[in-house]
């Protein structure tokens, strides 16, 4: 069974920085696509950024110089580095995984940013 292990959520301040991990085990078939998601209360989730399997990115624009997202293809893990916080980051970050079967979801880590 797929699962999609989430860390580094937390409390911080505006203009602080956070290092979400999201390290994918069960399955040893390839994954094409990682990414984080998240989703504020009330809100729909919304696509933070995503890497593929070659390196290549995708963020949202309201991410964009802020967050950097990478992976480690050798140890199944993604990583979203997330540098000038700001209160509307407040957020639950799920990660993402697509392989070539299904994807997957994390359960989901609490970001909160204090203005």
């Amino acid at each position: 069974q797929v699962q999609l292990l989430e860390s580094g959520g937390g409390l911080v301040q505006a203009g602080g920085s956070l290092r979400l991990s999201c390290v994918a085990s069960g399955s040893m078939f390839s994954i094409s696509t990682m990414g984080w998601y998240r989703q504020a209360a009330g809100k729909q989730r919304e696509l933070v950024a995503t890497v593929r399997s070659g390196g290549g990115t995708n963020y949202a624009d309201s991410v964009k110089g802020r967050f950097t997202i990478s992976r480690d293809n050798a140890k199944r893990a993604a990583y979203l580095q997330m540098n000038s916080l700001k209160p509307e980051d407040t957020a639950v970050y799920y990660c993402y995984a697509a392989f070539i079967y299904n994807d997957y979801w994390g359960q989901g880590t609490q970001v909160t940013v204090s203005s």
